[in-house]
């Protein structure tokens, strides 16, 4: 098999970066470094871990390569270390202590390469009563204050997937974390340890809310707010086919715009009369219920009354604004999100696909100047990880 290599393309080009290999916020981090120029060493144990898909499907492994380290072996401890002697930026997502066990912690990477950023995912954070526990994505924006903001006030919270705690409040921020030591770094000299928590990245996220709470523009419960469907202009109706439309109409002559396809002028003064927010919901609510969503796109399309359809995980690549923009792309047969944000002068973009894991010890060890490991013992398997806790 010949291996692809990965050439330098996107802003963040020349940059290396050592991933330990884990799911969820950490690989997606590394992927966005990935998908930005940054050349990405995943450092996969033997037998796992993974999301129990094949790998080769598995879209985070995009623009890496990929070696395996038993770092559980005598040798491997000092195998990842070469690694991060040449590395920029490392990142892990094991509980708090257990780099350090392995031989692998800050202080070890540290005492090789000075200037490298040590980048640690976690769900709870480095210290505190609940940094040694498992959990999960739901577990975290549970305490923030997050999750009980979404969803009817009649019915328990709606679970977001796990796009708020694991990669907006985790990967995203472990990202800006860890670009922001960089510079540092390369301003001094100096690396040092991101410790990006995603109670901490989803606690920043609500800074807005918590100003409107204080200013007493929000109330602490669901369903009540501006922005978390209380509004009736603000939230999302069923359509006659089952389908379902999206309402954004907050300012007043989109506001204004809303009513008028929808046939209820009638309904102007209850853009800031509250107390007639349930009738106007009741009204648009049988309005949309009449017609099919594309009945609506049809109606809505073209205009500024914000009002967009709800739609699934399949039909949007073939929307014409995400089609037009490439939004979604296609590589080796898979439909996928294309690398973002968007650089005029250093444009990302997908060099390779899902990297299998093993597949580049060679190119690394050549690209690297690291001496060709043997081939890797199967004789034990490694513990299973649990899930950014333990490796």
């Amino acid at each position: 098999m010949t291996e692809a290599r990965t050439p330098a393309g996107g802003p963040l080009a020349g940059v290396r970066v050592v991933e330990l290999a884990g799911i969820g916020p950490g690989p997606f981090a590394a992927m966005l470094l990935a998908d930005l120029g940054a050349d990405v060493v995943r450092v996969d144990r033997p037998g796992g871990p993974g999301l129990g898909i094949d790998p080769a499907l598995d879209i985070t492994l995009r623009n890496k390569r990929s070696v395996i380290v038993d770092l559980k072996a005598p040798d491997g401890p000092a195998r990842l270390l070469d690694l991060a002697e040449r590395a920029d930026i490392l990142i892990e997502g094991y509980r708090p202590g257990v780099a350090e066990r392995l031989g692998v912690g800050p202080g070890e990477c540290h005492a090789r390469n000075p200037r490298l950023v040590y980048g640690r995912m976690t769900g709870w954070g480095q210290e505190g009563p609940l940094a040694d526990r498992a959990g999960h994505d739901i577990s975290y924006i549970a305490l923030t204050g997050t999750l009980g903001m979404i969803g009817d006030p009649d019915r328990p919270p709606a679970v977001p997937a796990n796009l708020l705690g694991d990669y907006a409040g985790g990967s995203l921020y472990l990202v800006v974390g860890v670009l922001a030591a960089l510079h540092h770094a390369r301003a001094t000299g100096t690396g040092q340890v991101v410790d990006a928590a995603i109670v901490d990245g989803t606690a920043h996220l609500s800074s807005m809310i918590h100003g409107m709470l204080a200013a007493g523009a929000w109330q602490d419960r669901r369903g009540a707010n501006l922005l978390d469907g209380g509004c009736p202009y603000y939230g999302t109706y069923d359509t006659a086919d089952g389908g379902h439309m999206a309402v954004g109409a907050l300012e007043p002559r989109f506001y204004a715009e809303f009513l008028r396809l929808l046939g209820l002028e009638d309904r102007t003064g209850a853009h800031t009369d509250t107390a007639r927010w349930p009738e106007l919901r009741e009204r648009v609510a049988a309005r949309f219920e009449a017609r099919t969503r594309d009945e609506w796109t049809a109606v809505f399309e073209g205009t500024d009354a914000c009002v967009a359809p709800v739609l699934s995980l399949g039909e949007a690549p073939h929307h014409p604004h995400l089609a037009a923009r490439g939004t979604f792309t296609d590589h080796d047969g898979i439909t996928q999100p294309a690398p973002a944000p968007r650089f005029s002068a250093t444009p990302a973009g997908i060099r390779t696909g899902p990297a299998l894991p093993g597949t580049g010890a060679d190119s690394v060890a050549r690209d690297w100047n690291l001496p060709r490991p043997a081939a890797p013992s199967h004789s034990r398997e490694p513990s299973p990880p649990q899930r950014k806790a333990s490796p």
